[in-house]
């Protein structure tokens, strides 16, 4: 098994939690899903899994309260692969949509990851483990991406740095997270074509002196 381990700063961060219908509310740390995100925004192919193990927080979760402009919808992907095949429009208007959000953000983020990766049955015939570990160590050390890694929205970009070994955080006591979003399970097509409905997994973490042991909880997941 490869393992990286990487160090993670940034201005703002929004982890949003799926139970706030329409105002954007974070969870106090970042959910294992989310840091898989940033981690793909690095390196991403379709036979590479991200798997979390642990996560150091090394600051007291400090939240500010927000305005945003958004979008009150979203582009399907369905009628992204209609205009693809020139039967759809799959514009949208930026005017008529826009809405204003309150969000509840994290401000001044600082975690320590922990992570390994795992090749599934949809890998190249020609990609290996030494392969995937090679490429993504060398984009980690350059700082090279597909896009910017980000905090949970594009807008909070994320500084990602490789470390040989993450200090141990200052923070002290358990903390019971509650319920938080572990994954999305993307569902398949009948004929094994991939699509845009998931299933959301959900996982009861607890912080322990700055620590979050993700292998551990992720033993118990509830759909």
């Amino acid at each position: 098994m490869f393992g990286f381990k990487i160090r993670i700063k940034g201005e703002y961060a929004l982890f949003s939690r799926p139970e706030m219908k329409v105002e954007r509310v974070s969870y106090d740390v970042p959910t294992p899903s989310a840091l898989v995100g940033l981690i793909s925004a690095v390196f991403w192919h379709p036979g590479v899994k991200y798997v979390i193990d642990r996560i150091v927080v090394y600051r007291e979760p400090d939240f500010v309260n927000i305005r945003r402009n958004e979008l009150s919808e979203k582009v399907s992907l369905s009628l992204v692969k209609k205009q693809m095949n020139g039967t759809g429009d799959a514009s949208v208007s930026a005017a008529e949509l826009r809405t204003q959000r309150a969000s509840l953000l994290l401000k001044n983020v600082d975690y320590g990851v922990e992570f390994h990766f795992v090749l599934t049955d949809e890998r190249d015939e020609n990609m290996t483990e030494e392969k995937c570990y090679n490429i993504l160590l060398r984009r980690l050390r350059k700082g090279q991406y597909f896009h910017k890694p980000c905090l949970g929205c594009r807008e909070f970009p994320a500084d990602v740095t490789l470390e040989e070994t993450l200090p141990p955080s200052e923070l002290r006591g358990d903390v019971d997270l509650g319920y938080m979003l572990y994954d999305l399970q993307y569902k398949k097509r009948a004929d094994g074509s991939p699509s845009d409905s998931a299933e959301p997994r959900f996982y009861r973490p607890h912080m322990i002196d700055g620590v979050i042991d993700v292998r551990l909880y992720a033993k118990e997941l509830v759909c």
